[in-house]
Order: structure tokens, then C-alpha cells, then sequence
């Protein structure tokens, strides 16, 4: 029998710790090991609970959620921590501090009252708790289920919500014709699932249409996991590098200007929230900005940023599938395609077409990946050359880089 991960809940308000709470219990996998009113009782609570993650509000008494990490920091624990805040949406530069501090990723509250309905975040709180909880639980001898097993409850629910919708409409237009109401009630799809781990797919053969050149851009496509692999990657990254990155990395609006900004302390490269039709500088990084797709166009005088709000790509926008399909199209074999942790396959397909044109290309490996998901797909449709640890990344891209000028 599997162990659950197990979750700690931080939060001043009594009802948002139970709709926090019954969303994980309803997970199956997941459980509440303890809930704590403020920062200070959710640090005493954390020897003896032992969680695999916490979900921490930011504005409580006592100590508030910048207090915990701070302390957290100090007595050197790295369980990780999950912002679940309102302040996040009414400021951008408190959550990048948290996540400055350690916090592995963060999520808005819906606006609206304390009681607001949470079920449009439950899916991506659920992801959020089982990338980073697993990576945890593994790490301190747990058998828990994989990320995967989640992702699967995640789309079930969504089908049950579907069906659910459309009976609710068929009700809704049989009333309507005074047909006598329906009360039956719909089954939910599973209430516990069986799991037998995807197994592992050999890589497909590329034969690029040509010889890997010169690399004029580089692009990075990342998401679960990716504030932090990020701040690793670029705070290491080689000074001199003289082309230009573009990185998509899955974040609401909102957020991306802070997050650049964030990442413009540590990183020896200038950083920038890319903006529609900026001029593409060598040695400069450009992060798209949320909710837009981040595209490159070459012109006479140079290439530039463009941006678009066309639909979703497999469920994103920005999506990492677009920016690697337009470097793809535009620079062929000149480029490097980088491919990093998160959830799904977003970028999967185009980062194989690069490779198809000849581009350099690498993907995180698994074992430092926070969710193996899109660089595993990338690398079983033959899209990744090489696959690089985190720790290592910043020196892989810094030394292809340099040697293909």
C-alpha cells in the first residue's frame, strides 16, 4: 500500500483551512497531517507532523508567511513550500519574495470574499502539491505515488465536471419544456483508481534534415518546478554569453514583469518581460509575459519579439510549443532548444521539429526534475540530444553556447 504525501496547512482563516484541507482529502494520495493559524504554530507543528509540503498563506498574525520562510531558512529545513495567497494578485513583488526565500512555487486565491469558491484553483493546487511533495516524500524513503497518478485523477474530475455541465444543461432545457424534472444524480467516474505506472517508452530516432550550425538563440521552455530551476540556471550562467534566451515559462499574468526582475538580481545577463516587438539583443534574456505567446520574427534591420493571444496551446498560453515552433521555422539549425521541468508535453512536439532542422537540443533529466513530464516526452519523441542534471545546466548551455558562435 502506498504512503500518503502528506500535507500541512497554513492559514489564519478557520474556513479556508477546511476548503483547503477537503480538496486534499478528496485527493486520493494526499493527506492533511496538520493545519496551523499562523507561521509560528505551523513551525511547531512541523517536527512532529512531518510534513512532505506545506501550503502557507501570506498575511496572518504572529507571523506571517515572509516571516515563516525567513525562519524556515534559518533552521536549514527544505520541505517545500507552496504560496497559496491573495496578496499574491494584488502584489506581484511579495510573492517574488517569497520565492526568493525558498518557497518552490505559489498560487492565487480566486478573488472575490475569504469564501470564494477554491474549485478553480483545486486542479493546479493538487499538481502543485504532488510535484513538489513527491520530490520530497522519494527523497525521505516514501513510497508515494508518482506525479502521473495525479495528473490522471486531475482529468478524470474534468470529465466528471463535463458530464455534470452538459446534464445540468439537458435539465436546464427539459424544464424549460416543462418535461417532468430529472433528479437522478450523476455517478462520480472513480472514487478510488487503480494505478499501474506508464512504462517507459525507448526514445524515437531524429534524422535531422541537417548538420547542428551556429547557435544565434536560444530558448527554454519550462513550467512545474521552474521559478526555482531557473534562479539556478541563470545566476550561473556564462557573463559573456553572446546570444539571446528566450524562456517561456508558465505564469499568470501579472507576474512575469516581478519574476524578471527577480531573476535580473542574480543573473549576469540583462532580464527582461519580453514585450511585443522588441528588439532581440545578443547576450540579453527575454521571459514572455503571461498570458501572451512569445514568437521570434527576422527582419532586414534584425529580429524581434512578437507576441500573441491567439488560443491555448496544449492548455497554455504562453505556450513553450509556440516560441520553439517559431524558432524552428525562423533559425533552422542556428538555435538551441532547452526543454526543463514541468508538467504535460507543452513543447515536446516542437522541441523534436528543432531537433528535425538540425537545432541543438537538451532536456532535464529526470532525477532532478520536479515533474518529469515534458523533457520525458520531449526525449521519447527524439527531441533531446542530451540530457543534463540542473546542477549542470547553466555550464551545458554556457559551453554549447561558446562553441557553436
Amino acid at each position: 500500500m502506498k504512503d500518503d504525501i502528506s500535507v500541512l496547512v497554513c492559514d489564519d482563516s478557520a474556513l479556508m483551512r477546511n476548503l483547503i484541507s477537503r480538496i486534499i482529502e478528496n485527493t486520493q494520495g494526499l493527506s492533511v497531517c496538520a493545519k496551523a493559524m499562523n507561521g509560528q504554530i505551523a513551525l511547531e507543528k512541523i517536527a512532529e507532523a512531518k510534513p512532505d509540503v506545506v501550503v502557507l498563506d501570506i498575511e496572518m498574525p504572529v507571523m506571517n508567511g515572509i516571516e515563516f520562510l525567513k525562519e524556515r531558512k534559518k533552521l536549514h529545513l527544505d520541505i517545500p513550500v507552496i504560496v497559496l495567497s491573495s496578496i499574491a494578485t494584488e502584489g506581484a513583488s511579495v510573492t517574488m519574495e517569497a520565492l526568493e526565500l525558498g518557497a518552490s512555487d505559489f498560487l492565487t486565491k480566486p478573488n472575490g470574499s475569504v469564501s470564494a469558491d477554491l474549485s478553480t484553483v483545486a486542479d493546479r493546487l493538487v499538481e502543485l502539491l504532488s510535484s513538489y511533495g513527491f520530490a520530497y516524500a522519494i527523497m525521505h524513503g516514501k513510497d508515494v505515488y508518482e506525479p502521473d497518478f495525479f495528473i490522471r485523477q486531475i482529468k478524470l474530475r474534468e470529465a466528471e465536471r463535463f458530464v455534470l455541465e452538459q446534464k445540468k444543461e439537458k435539465i436546464e432545457a427539459l424544464q424549460e419544456q416543462n418535461v417532468e424534472k430529472i433528479t437522478d444524480k450523476i455517478v462520480p467516474v472513480a472514487n478510488k483508481i487503480e494505478w499501474n505506472p506508464p512504462e517507459k517508452k525507448q526514445a524515437a530516432v531524429i534524422k535531422p534534415l541537417r548538420d547542428g550550425g551556429k547557435i544565434d538563440i536560444i530558448a527554454i521552455g519550462i513550467s512545474t518546478g521552474g521559478p526555482n530551476a531557473l534562479r539556478e540556471v541563470f545566476k550561473l550562467i556564462d557573463p559573456h554569453m553572446k546570444q539571446p534566451i528566450l524562456v517561456v515559462q508558465h505564469m499568470p499574468a501579472g507576474f512575469t514583469k516581478e519574476f524578471a526582475m527577480s531573476l535580473n538580481k542574480i543573473c549576469p545577463l540583462e532580464v527582461h518581460e519580453a514585450e511585443d516587438e522588441m528588439k532581440i539583443e545578443s547576450g540579453h534574456v527575454y521571459i514572455a509575459p503571461g498570458n501572451f505567446h512569445i514568437l521570434v520574427e527576422k527582419r532586414p534591420s534584425g529580429a524581434v519579439i512578437r507576441l500573441s493571444q491567439e488560443p491555448q496551446r496544449n492548455g497554455h498560453r504562453p505556450s513553450a510549443d509556440v516560441l520553439f515552433e517559431s524558432v524552428a521555422r525562423n533559425y533552422k539549425n542556428n538555435a538551441l532548444g532547452v526543454i526543463m521541468t514541468g508538467m504535460g508535453r507543452d513543447g515536446a512536439a516542437q522541441l523534436a521539429e528543432m531537433r528535425k532542422q538540425g537545432a541543438w537540443t537538451l532536456g532535464q533529466d529526470e532525477q532532478s526534475s520536479i515533474v518529469y513530464g515534458m523533457p520525458r516526452v520531449a526525449f521519447e519523441l527524439g527531441g533531446v540530444q542530451k540530457q543534463v542534471p540542473l546542477k549542470n545546466m547553466a555550464d551545458e548551455i554556457s559551453s554549447l553556447a561558446r562553441s557553436h558562435l
